[in-house]
């Protein structure tokens, strides 16, 4: 009689930033292990990177991982932002497939079995995809839909609409990002750069359970022009045509004057418009320039080469329950 071969352990790695998230650690913790115990030939861990937190969310982590033998800790040394702890956690992770992730429970645990099916069907790469967004206010969803469709016109490296860090992606994928160097990271696009042609699951994105989101609108701005900057020289290439439109322009206005002027004669000069074009063409070559520092900056942050973050201390206890 013909036995089955049994199917290998495979790890499941659970990548989870927090910073300040005090309020919804008990919920993350009673609802996040049980779905990853539930899937079939798998193992897991979570890992949780304290991104400089000031509330207690590193004595609820470290609490949780004395309980559960696959939580590990991972204490940064001050707040280096959402997409260093990310790095750091997918760093750490060992998993045969990592899962980058929210503490906030807004991208329902419940679909990370459907990642893994379709990882186990061969795709390196699988995207939770939002197809409904109404737990964000109006302009958010404007502005968000309006800065995929601009970046995904100007940058060669295309990302996926309403898709955000929350995915899947294969040992093989996860090596691939992390011979990536970059000191500045803008972790989605980042994630689009390494190619691996993805897989798609959709769903509907949840209110958040508590707390309150740590990206303000200003930080957004800064967020969208670190994405668009790194992933486009347009907003430079595009300089040399405005400069050249504006030194066309003011060559036919200039043989414009000479013509009038030789048909009738000399005419009083125009201080307001004199003005008016100094004042327009100063604000246009100073718009120039801030572009121009915009990428004179990153250069000058990567050239130094700093880490993109320093871990303070990685806890996991020997043992625990599930």
């Amino acid at each position: 009689m013909e036995t089955k071969e049994a199917q290998p352990i495979q790890l499941i790695s659970l990548v989870v930033p927090f910073y300040n998230e005090s309020a919804v650690i008990d919920a993350f913790f009673r609802e996040v292990p049980k779905v990853l115990a539930s899937i079939d030939y798998s193992d897991y861990e979570i890992v949780c990177v304290n991104d400089g937190s000031k509330d207690d969310t590193l004595a609820q982590l470290s609490a949780a991982a004395r309980l559960n033998a696959r939580i590990k800790v991972v204490d940064l040394s001050r707040n280096f932002g959402k997409e260093a702890a990310m790095t750091a956690g997918i760093d750490i992770a060992t998993g045969d497939a990592v899962i980058p992730f929210d503490a906030d429970l807004q991208d329902p645990p419940e679909l990370i079995p459907d990642l893994v099916r379709k990882w186990r069907d061969g795709h390196d790469v699988v995207v939770a995809r939002r197809i409904e967004r109404s737990t964000d206010t109006f302009a958010k969803r404007q502005t968000a839909t309006l800065f995929y469709r601009f970046h995904n016109i100007i940058a060669d490296v295309k990302i996926p609409e309403n898709a955000g860090d929350f995915r899947l992606m294969s040992r093989q994928a996860v090596e691939a990002l992390k011979r990536l160097p970059e000191n500045r990271r803008f972790m989605k696009g980042l994630f689009a750069w390494i190619g691996f042609q993805p897989a798609y699951v959709d769903y509907a994105r949840r209110p958040r359970i508590a707390g309150k989101t740590k990206f303000s609108g200003w930080r957004l701005w800064n967020f969208a022009l670190e994405g668009i900057t790194s992933f486009s020289t347009l907003p430079l290439r595009i300089w040399t045509y405005i400069g050249t439109l504006s030194a066309l322009t003011s060559m036919l206005y200039a043989l414009y004057l000479v013509v009038r002027t030789i048909a009738h004669g000399r005419d009083v000069p125009g201080y307001a418009s004199i003005i008016t074009a100094v004042l327009f063409l100063g604000g246009v070559q100073l718009i120039g320039i801030g572009v121009i520092g915009e990428y004179v900056g990153r250069i000058y942050v990567e050239s130094k080469r700093r880490p993109v973050y320093i871990v303070r201390s990685v806890f996991q206890a020997s043992g625990g329950d599930e």
